[in-house]
């Protein structure tokens, strides 16, 4: 290296200096911004997985925050096809999906998108773990997108150990439409969360599910026998 080349902003040493800010949260805020820029002009796939870093951290106040997370989107849905990869890779580690999903939507289609996040859900099991947190983001995304394999993914996950994945996954199954009917169903006589059985039987009463046998004198015997009422067809309304 040269010694010419230390002036240059696409120099090793010039980016190794923008990548440590990008990841900087104590950096200033109008030297970050200068960073995400110089990196922008330096398409790849290391400068792609050095941009988002920056969705790893908030920084004050939140419109700088926001404004500095909408450059690096910006940045890279223009670097395209480069940036797949690494986007891929940043979501299997990042404990929030949002921004990166944000980005991931900007390359490939919707099918790709809720395939990645269904990947997702593949190193993620029902046992009991201290921040579930990135494990509801996946499952919730799905309460605003149907897909195709959403019902054999997340329904494992109503048994999940936690009450607030459970009452996702019972919303993310029920933004499927009508087959995930058996599935939540069943789930209800084994429930103890009033919250997550109130959202099941909700739906039944609104789709008008037909209930078994058990399950009606599940619901005549239980707490919930004052919400709902059995209609003649074997459904459920609300009194």
């Amino acid at each position: 290296m040269g010694w010419l080349d230390f002036f240059r902003s696409d120099s090793p040493r010039a980016l190794k200096k923008h990548t440590e800010r990008v990841a900087n949260r104590r950096a200033q805020n109008p030297d970050r911004w200068e960073s995400i820029q110089a990196l922008a002009k330096v398409p790849s796939a290391e400068t792609s997985a050095a941009l988002m870093q920056r969705f790893g951290f908030r920084v004050d106040p939140s419109i700088v925050d926001q404004e500095e997370k909408e450059l690096v989107v910006q940045t890279l849905a223009q670097v395209g096809d480069i940036a797949i990869e690494p986007v891929r890779a940043y979501l299997n580690q990042c404990e929030s999906i949002g921004w990166p999903i944000k980005v991931l939507s900007q390359l490939v289609d919707e099918v790709e998108v809720h395939a990645a996040v269904l990947s997702l859900l593949d190193a993620m099991d029902t046992e009991y773990e201290r921040d579930p947190q990135k494990k509801i983001q996946v499952i919730a995304y799905f309460e605003e997108h149907r897909a195709t394999g959403v019902l054999e993914s997340v329904t494992p996950f109503l048994n999940d150990m936690n009450e607030t994945v459970r009452f996702h996954a019972v919303g993310a199954l029920l933004a499927q439409g009508a087959d995930a009917a058996p599935a939540l169903l069943a789930r209800v006589p084994k429930e103890d969360s009033v919250r997550v059985q109130t959202r099941i039987l909700d739906a039944a009463a609104e789709n008008q599910w037909p209930l078994a046998p058990d399950l009606r004198d599940h619901i005549k015997q239980g707490p919930l026998n004052d919400r709902y009422s059995l209609t003649k067809n074997s459904s459920l309304a609300k009194k």
